[in-house]
């Protein structure tokens, strides 16, 4: 199996609903973040990513067709070099309402998650959570999280370049509220009878963090 689709959209921009929407058109499975939790092998080729070190892609993905979210967004240039018959999809939204989503759901949450591996056992929860911080937070936004304009400059910053490097024809810009239209569009496929995906808003992700925890 080779990548068919690679996600350059920062987390929070829709990628799960876009997970969703690809598997729906028969691009599956998708990588997104939760497949890291169920494949914990993964986290040390993506914290050799983080370092710059070569990744073998298409081991990684072998049993993938596309990719969004975090950690694989960063990465998106080396991925359509070990790919490059794949297309590049950047999820955006407003930068004001992104960077409130993220300070309000992910954010947060990899702090606890963090600081509960430090003070835990679990040598997997510990790798894992320096792996998000090398990849996410301290890797791209500098550990500057509350700094709003420098995170907001990071991700406008990485949204021109996508879209300065590729072609029109290799690249859609895309806002998961346009639906399926433009996403059909652009994979040459049907547009599907049923809504398009809509999950993992803010109170669904905070919902779904206090379950988690209540279940703990």
């Amino acid at each position: 199996m080779s990548l068919k689709v690679i996600g350059a959209g920062f987390g929070r921009t829709g990628t799960l609903s876009l997970k969703g929407a690809l598997e729906q058109l028969g691009f599956g499975p998708c990588y997104h973040m939760l497949e890291v939790g169920q494949h914990p092998d993964h986290v040390a080729d993506w914290r050799r990513a983080a370092a710059g070190k070569a990744v073998d892609w298409p081991k990684l993905f072998e049993n993938y067709q596309a990719t969004v979210d975090w950690p694989s967004c960063n990465y998106w240039e080396t991925q359509l070099a070990a790919f490059p018959d794949a297309r590049v999809i950047l999820s955006e939204r407003d930068p004001e309402a992104w960077y409130a989503s993220v300070m309000n759901t992910i954010y947060p949450s990899s702090a606890k998650a963090r600081e509960q591996a430090q003070s835990g056992s679990d040598p997997v929860a510990l790798e894992r959570m320096a792996m998000v911080y090398e990849v996410i937070w301290d890797g791209v936004f500098d550990g500057r999280m509350d700094d709003k304009a420098h995170v907001i400059d990071c991700y406008l910053a990485h949204n021109a370049r996508v879209k300065r490097i590729l072609p029109s024809a290799k690249l859609l810009t895309f806002n998961p509220a346009d639906g399926w239209p433009p996403l059909c569009d652009f994979l040459g496929c049907p547009q599907p009878h049923d809504p398009f995906p809509s999950v993992n808003t803010t109170a669904e992700f905070k919902a779904r963090v206090s379950g988690a925890s209540k279940g703990r």
